[in-house]
């Protein structure tokens, strides 16, 4: 079989789809198939072996979705799988797999990226018609895709963490508690700054709350609440992957209270390094955390504060709960996922045959 991919957010995107589609592609020449992928992109990542090639394309939307159905129909492939943007699946000739990674676009209250909500709204029920399968990384956006879209019936491939999060290896000192997110809207961060500078200095000991993640839009609230506590609040910016599981390791606690999560990777990812995490008690986070996370409802401030106070007054319950999030997280596996999005596209490409 040749299958097509959308490759683009492998040297596009730093985390979040782009993380989806390194580790997938990973994993995927990690198998014993016998199946040949064309990465379609604007820029190449890196080389993968033998079975995968590069097909770099030039434009923007939507010429360059129109260009990549085009030369997958050229190149011949069996099927192809959609990760990064919909107007692909309108213009193809051979079966595609819609990768539905949320449906924040639709939720206006959870403020989306404005221009990106406008394209999704307008792309992807036609997507949603022309494809021949739809995945989705957890049952609540399956759930909230099957509300929106009735007939939708997306195959749920959760996602999971790269082998390289673990609770073995460097970690940074200091002693602090940890946030990891964009900044943006939903990842809900002024509550968070309102409830741990509400703490008691004592619960506190001295650890600042530290925020790891690129600047992305409407962040005006989120920059005036850290600077209204400056000292106590420390935006690190971006942080590489390859830093990550250090600054998981060495955090006290790791704080994850978004509004909405199609997965909610971070997540995962420090549960994997043996973090103990407060996480949000609705959307896909508690499909990840199941019992290894200490939840709230990320809506109200004072039962994030009482999170982030039981877990910081409780060594005892912290340790408790990075032993069994890291026995959590290793039912996830990127092979997993691997296997079981080929499976789809064999079937879709079977069906479309």
């Amino acid at each position: 079989m040749r299958v097509g991919v959308d490759a683009r957010p492998a040297a596009e995107v730093p985390g979040g789809r782009g993380t989806y589609v390194r580790e997938l592609l990973r994993a995927l020449a990690a198998l014993d198939s016998n199946h040949e992928f064309m990465l379609f992109a604007r820029r190449p990542w890196e080389d993968l072996g033998g079975r995968f090639s590069w097909r770099l394309l030039r434009g923007r939307e939507p010429l360059w979705s129109l260009r990549a159905a085009r030369a997958a129909s050229a190149e011949r492939c069996d099927v192809y799988l959609t990760t990064d943007s919909y107007p692909t699946a309108w213009f193809l000739r051979v079966p595609s797999v819609l990768m539905l990674h949320d449906l924040i676009a639709f939720d206006r209250a959870r403020v989306p990226n404005r221009r990106d909500s406008v394209i999704q709204r307008a792309t992807l029920p036609l997507a949603l018609k022309r494809a021949a399968a739809v995945v989705s990384p957890s049952a609540a956006t399956a759930r909230d895709l099957a509300e929106r879209f009735p007939g939708s019936r997306p195959e749920v491939v959760p996602l999971a963490a790269s082998e390289r999060f673990g609770p073995n290896g460097p970690a940074r000192s200091g002693g602090y508690v940890l946030a990891v997110g964009t900044l943006e809207p939903r990842k809900n961060l002024p509550r968070l700054i309102e409830a741990y500078a509400g703490l008691p200095e004592p619960v506190r000991a001295g650890r600042p709350l530290l925020l790891a993640g690129a600047a992305g839009w409407d962040e005006e609230e989120t920059l005036a609440a850290v600077a209204a506590h400056d000292g106590l609040v420390r935006r690190l910016g971006y942080v590489p992957d390859v830093e990550l599981p250090a600054l998981y390791r060495g955090a006290d606690l790791v704080c994850y209270v978004s509004l909405y999560e199609g997965f909610g990777l971070p997540v995962l990812e420090a549960m994997s390094c043996g973090a103990a995490v407060v996480a949000s008690d609705s959307s896909a986070v508690p499909e990840v955390g199941g019992d290894a996370v200490r939840y709230v409802d990320p809506m109200d401030v004072d039962s994030i504060r009482a999170g982030l106070a039981a877990l910081l007054a409780d060594p005892s319950w912290r340790a408790e709960l990075g032993r069994r999030a890291t026995e959590r997280a290793r039912e996830f596996s990127w092979r997993t996922t691997a296997e079981r999005t080929l499976a789809v596209l064999e079937r879709a490409a079977t069906a479309g045959g």
